[in-house]
């Protein structure tokens, strides 16, 4: 059987209401990150020390990576027995509603405890809404378009990260720069949070209109009309089948994860608060490094489709390993223009890890099982990875004083990655729709109709 494909209108419709959904989630993640370092830690846990309110903020931050795999799990089996569109849907009405509840509630000046346990809850729906989205949104880009440009089509969703990270980094930066720090603290920060009703209905409006995968619906109908076929949950049977492809997409996701939080949350608090520099010199270079980032990942996801996967993430990982030691001292000049460039660079190999990860990853996994599988690697990887990154680098800094056990730290995550890589087989032009993880890859994939030229 041949890999389905959609006609390039038709991909191009699909990776637009994936990217915008996928935009809108992030927007709504990264937006607690921004506020944990900037708001919180005053606003939800005050202590005599920013350091360890900041401390406390980020380990709520964390929580949300834990119920992540959860949101996996259900959403990855209710996706691979009856579709990707229902389960997109309705991780975007859960991460919503979560965040413009999140503006509502109120600080613990007025109502002590109760309020920082009402944010931890809804951190807590964040992370399994998260959960269930990233699988859904790469795998239906994924399986409507064809093999030869799979990377590029793919790589969209992955850029919804860097957009909803600039749109909550501008909104943030943008209320910094026209409000005082005393209005900003008592309300001007509640507004980001509330937008996010606004931008789920645009979401819900234009993801309703994605058809489902192709691929999916074909080994949807060779399963009904099979006798005996399994009834084994998805999740059971990647387990037991699969288990390798889980821990390979673990460590794909390791070095990648832990740097982009190193990159984007951490930086707020070690150029505030270490560098006692404004917040708008941290929110800039963020803001910027994060639009570089946006235009680029898809272009690291072409290249992925011309020379494969692996040699794509293994430039990032070894630029990153590498560039983990320069990083903070570019940022201690203190100068504005340094510490965005910094940024920049560091996203760009950020990016070569990230770009090729949609594909890389749906290419490892069959399609009956391939939601629960993608899911359940990406997402146990943002626990060890993503959730404990802010919260170690923020405690070796107070610990240490000193940003050299972070590159340390930061140069080890990396180097995971490209071990892992490593030992990964290529998985550039599998056909979607075989059965097996043994056919992994094919050496040239053929041009199919419905990909660009």
């Amino acid at each position: 059987m041949s890999d389905t494909t959609t006609p390039r209108g038709g991909i191009a419709r699909i990776v637009a209401a994936s990217l915008i959904g996928t935009t809108i989630e992030w927007y709504d993640f990264f937006l607690y990150g921004s506020a944990a370092a900037l708001v919180f830690n005053t606003q939800f846990f005050p202590t005599a020390d920013p350091l360890a309110g900041t401390l406390i903020a980020f380990i709520t931050y964390a929580i949300g990576f834990v119920a992540r795999p959860l949101g996996g799990v259900v959403f990855g089996h209710f996706g691979d027995r009856i579709g990707r569109k229902r389960l997109l849907v309705l991780s975007l009405l859960l991460m919503g509603g979560a965040t413009f509840a999140m503006g509502l509630l109120p600080t613990y000046g007025s109502i002590g405890v109760g309020a920082p346990i009402l944010l931890t809850v809804l951190r807590l729906v964040q992370g399994f809404a998260l959960g269930g989205e990233w699988g859904g949104a790469v795998l239906i880009v994924s399986e409507h378009g064809g093999a030869e440009h799979r990377g590029f089509w793919a790589s969209w969703p992955q850029a919804g990260a860097p957009g909803g990270n600039l749109l909550a980094t501008g909104v943030l930066a943008l209320l910094a720069a026209v409000q005082s720090d005393a209005a900003f603290l008592s309300w001007g920060w509640r507004v980001p949070f509330l937008l996010s009703g606004v931008l789920v209905m645009i979401g819900l409006w234009i993801r309703i209109s994605v058809t489902e995968s192709p691929v999916f619906l074909a080994a949807q109908a060779e399963a009904e009309a099979a006798e005996g076929a399994e009834e084994t949950a998805p999740v059971v049977q990647v387990f037991r089948r699969s288990w390798r492809e889980v821990l390979s997409a673990i460590g794909t996701r390791f070095g990648e994860n832990i740097s982009y939080y190193i990159l984007t949350s951490f930086i707020l608090v070690y150029v505030t608060v270490h560098l006692e520099l404004p917040k708008s010199t941290a929110l800039n270079a963020v803001l910027i490094g994060s639009a570089v980032h946006f235009v680029t990942i898809p272009l690291w996801g072409a290249l992925s489709d011309r020379v494969g996967r692996r040699p794509v993430t293994l430039i990032g990982s070894v630029g990153m390993a590498a560039w983990a030691f320069a990083f903070f001292g570019v940022v201690d000049s203190k100068s504005s223009t340094q510490i965005t460039l910094a940024v920049i660079a560091g996203l760009l190999l950020h990016g070569a890890m990230y770009g090729p990860q949609a594909a890389f990853i749906s290419e490892m996994f069959d399609t009956r099982v391939r939601y629960s599988g993608a899911s359940m690697g990406a997402q146990l990887a943002s626990i060890v990875a993503g959730a404990l990154a802010p919260i170690i680098a923020v405690d070796l800094l107070k610990n240490y004083g000193s940003a050299t056990p972070v590159s340390v730290y930061l140069c080890a995550a990396a180097v995971v990655t490209t071990l892992t890589v490593a030992v990964t087989r290529e998985t550039r032009g599998r056909d979607l729709t075989r059965a097996g993880t043994e056919d992994t890859a094919d050496p040239a994939p053929a041009v199919t109709a419905g990909d660009p030229a």
